[in-house]
């Protein structure tokens, strides 16, 4: 469906609110993959929110809305103005437009609304706004203004939330959770490179933790994660979160995860992970812990991941 232009002939836009719409990662390298997570910190001047609609800019493709209890979902696609890669296969089009509605967010509550997709085609650093209206029945906030360059975004009444795009160099140019460090490097298991290999700092007697990495199948032939272990906890699982009757779900995958060749696939927080139970001690943000990873064709080898913020979606990211 191409991307067409909204009237919002019933709509007015209420007063500018405390709180500002907002986005995590506020930085990335080109090249990654990412979950936008938009924030929304409030109703309309004390009415609840009822539907949020995001315009997704140029050069962030390949988007997936990740599913939302409660909310319905749709999407508006268009031509894109470059052509781009999907592992291989060039892109012309896509998702430009998502609405989540039919919840309601209560004025004195937050909710966070989440888009997947890939970073591609910034040569040089780039502010990339994401425009944002939610509504409130006949009341509407539309978080879109820009800021020229050498404006402080903040003296703006309703900006629009931005991510920093950087150009990747290096080992940035493989990692598909816009980390840093050493952990950017590319791990080879046979035709597979893991990248962004990360997990989730805990609290003192929490009983499980969570690792999440992308990985990518370079070959010509199919693959399987069936296994991981990982000496800080007595057990690990391949775990999928997944949504039933509105309700969000997770279970144990016994017969493994499938990686496809020529193909991508990334665990992460609200999707495909790996679950570590029965810990042994708590997962501390800033250090790093090894995890064994078992392929079907591959292989082992052992991976490390970062520890990174408790609500961290990549493992370069801290507390927002």
């Amino acid at each position: 469906m191409a991307l067409c232009a909204t009237s919002y002939l019933l709509v007015h836009f209420a007063p500018q609110a405390h709180a500002h719409a907002g986005i995590a990662p506020a930085e990335v390298a080109n090249g990654t993959t990412v979950r936008a997570v938009i924030t929304i910190p409030h109703g309309c001047d004390g009415l609840a929110t009822d539907t949020v609609v995001v315009d997704l800019p140029e050069g962030f493709v390949n988007a997936k809305p990740m599913v939302k209890p409660g909310w319905q979902i749709a999407t508006e696609t268009g031509a894109y103005a470059k052509t781009y890669d999907d592992h291989g296969t060039p892109v012309t089009e896509g998702v430009l437009r998502v609405t989540w509605s039919g919840g309601a967010l209560p004025d004195d509550q937050f909710d966070e609304f989440v888009v997947r997709g890939a970073l591609q085609g910034f040569e040089t650093e780039t502010a990339l706004p994401f425009t944002v209206t939610q509504h409130c029945g006949d009341e509407a906030i539309a978080w879109e203004e820009i800021a020229e360059a050498g404006t402080d975004p903040h003296s703006l009444e309703r900006p629009a939330p931005v991510i920093t795009v950087k150009p990747a160099s290096g080992a940035d140019a493989h990692a598909h959770h816009g980390g840093h460090g050493n952990h950017a490097a590319v791990v080879t298991a046979g035709d597979l490179e893991i990248t962004g290999a990360f997990t989730r700092a805990t609290l003192p007697g929490a009983p499980v933790g969570g690792g999440f990495l992308t990985i990518t199948n370079t070959g010509a032939e199919d693959d399987r994660l069936i296994g991981a272990s990982a000496a800080f906890a007595g057990e690990a699982q391949l775990h999928e979160m997944a949504v039933e009757n509105d309700v969000m779900k997770m279970r144990e995958l016994p017969d493994g995860i499938p990686v496809p060749a020529g193909e991508a696939v990334t665990l992460e927080p609200g999707g495909l992970h790996m679950m570590f139970m029965g810990l042994k001690e708590p997962l501390v943000e800033g250090t790093e812990v090894p995890v064994t990873l078992t392929f079907e064709k591959a292989g082992t080898v052992e991976v490390t991941l970062a520890v990174a913020a408790p609500g961290a979606d990549a493992h370069g990211e801290h507390n927002h």
